[in-house]
């Protein structure tokens, strides 16, 4: 099954004190992928898209996902999309945002798991305060649809 996640209103964009440390502290955003975040995406970018394939099956009437971007147990999958700053040395996480299976409308699911198209999820990437999104990412926050 294809996914892709579409962010905007990343927070570096931003005008204060805030977004100045985030692009000053070199913070990006990425899609984890087992223990790795890739696909990093500067805190001050316009916008930032992700595309993956996971695999999925039907148990006992429920359909189920994994793969390497996939994290959880059955029952609770979900993508990460983790911040962190860029150094010398790698990619020093601070903080992520889940994106939990669960929020996706069954029918949306389905029909990206029966090949009618790309499951994609929009968000932005602010939260109310201003700061990198983090926690889970529910509905209406995150508009899942299939294109």
């Amino acid at each position: 099954m294809r996914i892709r996640i579409d962010g905007g209103d990343l927070p570096g964009r931003r005008a204060g004190a805030g977004a100045d440390a985030l692009r000053l502290g070199n913070v990006h955003v990425g899609i984890q992928r087992r223990t790795e975040v890739v696909d990093r995406v500067p805190a001050d970018a316009t916008e930032a898209s992700w595309s993956f394939e996971v695999s999925s099956r039907e148990i006992d009437g429920v359909l189920d996902v994994g793969g390497p971007w996939v994290h959880g147990r059955p029952g609770a999958r979900f993508l990460y999309l983790s911040w962190g700053a860029v150094t010398d040395d790698g990619f020093a996480m601070f903080r992520r945002a889940k994106l939990m299976f669960t929020d996706v409308p069954t029918e949306l699911l389905r029909a990206a798991h029966e090949g009618g198209g790309i499951l994609v999820g929009r968000l932005g990437l602010t939260d109310a305060a201003g700061e990198p999104l983090c926690a889970r990412v529910r509905p209406p926050a995150i508009a899942w649809t299939v294109e």
